[in-house]
């Protein structure tokens, strides 16, 4: 695939003696790496508190006052989701005042048929049919997909439903349950509700798995760079070929 620059790339490096050449591009704003691994570490957070408020320590023996271990637990899952919630708020501001890269995560390009094309092409190339990569400046059309669909949708409920059930035991008069109550008329009792809840926990685990592997991967096997890019925001290509 043919890297073509897009106009709005301000900052597009490239050799003199291949000047139709991009050899690199600046994706990634400041911002949205800041919040890349913010959000990287309270997804941590959460996880972890998170199985455990689902499945709790056993009870230790003594006066309760000296055991709030799970007191703890529960502050840190709440303290997490608030970073996590605020940070989702920022993430989409900076969509529309970031450059045209920092809109991908919430925008599909659903008519285009060559982006479908892609899509299968991508889950060719991950599954070893495919026997060279194409280049990408931003994500390549199957990440642009599971990013949307598992990420931005997931995040959206995870925050919806995770607020809803803290709502519950913060009162019905409290900003967390007028904001994000409606949730428990979606399911039939909060019950199910934090299953589902417990059930998008795992799914961002598997989520966060499968993207690390994707990401170190294709830092090996692509034709462009991938971690150091959220690290300095600038997609480096590894050839001159189209």
């Amino acid at each position: 695939m043919t890297i073509q620059p897009d106009p709005r790339d301000l900052a597009v490096h490239e050799e003199p003696s291949h000047a139709h050449h991009v050899t690199s591009v600046y994706v990634y704003e400041a911002p949205v790496r800041l919040w890349h691994w913010i959000n990287a570490l309270a997804l941590v957070v959460l996880a972890v508190t998170g199985y455990f408020i689902g499945s709790p320590l056993h009870s230790t023996g003594g006066e309760a006052i000296e055991h709030f271990l799970m007191g703890y637990i529960r502050f840190a899952h709440f303290a997490a989701a608030y970073i996590f919630a605020i940070g989702f708020l920022v993430r989409i501001y900076w969509a529309f005042v970031g450059n045209h890269h920092a809109r991908q995560l919430f925008t599909l390009p659903l008519w285009n048929a060559n982006w479908w094309k892609d899509i299968v092409f991508e889950l060719k190339w991950y599954l070893f049919l495919e026997k060279e990569p194409k280049k990408y400046i931003g994500h390549n059309p199957l990440a642009h997909f599971v990013m949307f669909f598992v990420f931005t949708l997931g995040t959206a409920f995870m925050i919806a439903s995770g607020f809803a059930l803290y709502g519950e035991g913060a009162g019905h008069d409290s900003l967390q349950w007028s904001t994000f109550g409606w949730m428990t008329a979606i399911f039939p009792n909060t019950q199910d509700l934090h299953t589902w809840h417990h059930v998008g926990m795992w799914v961002f685990v598997l989520f966060a798995m499968i993207h690390i592997y994707a990401a170190i991967r294709e830092d090996i096997m692509s034709r462009q760079s991938m971690v150091s890019t959220m690290i300095s925001g600038e997609r480096m290509f590894k050839d001159n070929r189209p």
